[in-house]
């Protein structure tokens, strides 16, 4: 039996995708995002304690999980939607949206681990985002209650519900409890 041809996409194409909603594109190709009730909740305690950081103190827009980012060299037919991501006041040009792909790696991301997520595909993640300019990166695990932090200079922590979770340089101010991301479930 012959093989059936996998389509593969550029940047543009997936642009103009009827129904994109819950996919990346990793080079050329469709990748459905893993996704749970749990991820979600967490994703958006998350987002919301960004958000009221961010907003109170004019440092820029925090973004949600269908913000598409084309940023990646060494991956031209990559894009890549994290969970939530921070991006700084000046950091676009002008101060203007992008109205596709976000051509401007964000400052933080964050990725919330579902059952399905797979150990070396978060870890591309990680890898990718990082090599692509990311200064802080969080990977939020909803079963263990921990937060994983990776910066662009190279370090790293883990952090339980008794530790606080830091915006370090790049949300400055931000500070909250990890429990307090776990706060829903």
């Amino acid at each position: 039996m012959d093989a059936v041809a996998e389509r593969i996409y550029t940047p543009e194409d997936f642009l103009v995708l009827s129904d994109q909603r819950g996919f990346e594109l990793i080079d050329g190709r469709l990748k459905e995002k893993s996704s749970g009730m749990e991820a979600s909740i967490v994703s958006v305690n998350l987002s919301a304690l960004l958000m009221k950081h961010v907003k109170a103190n004019k440092l820029g827009h925090v973004l949600g999980s269908e913000c598409p980012y084309q940023i990646f060299a060494r991956h031209p037919n990559h894009v890549r939607k994290p969970d939530g991501s921070f991006l700084a006041r000046g950091r676009l040009p002008d101060e203007k949206l992008f109205r596709g792909h976000s051509k401007v790696a964000p400052d933080l991301t964050f990725e919330i681990v579902s059952p399905d997520d797979l150990a070396e595909e978060l870890n591309d993640k990680v890898v990718e985002f990082l090599g692509a300019g990311v200064r802080l990166l969080w990977v939020v695990y909803p079963a263990s209650r921990t937060v994983h932090v990776f910066r662009l200079g190279g370090g790293s922590a883990c952090l339980s519900e008794a530790d606080q979770l830091s915006g370090e340089d790049v949300i400055p101010g931000f500070l909250c409890r990890v429990a307090d991301v776990f706060s829903d479930l």
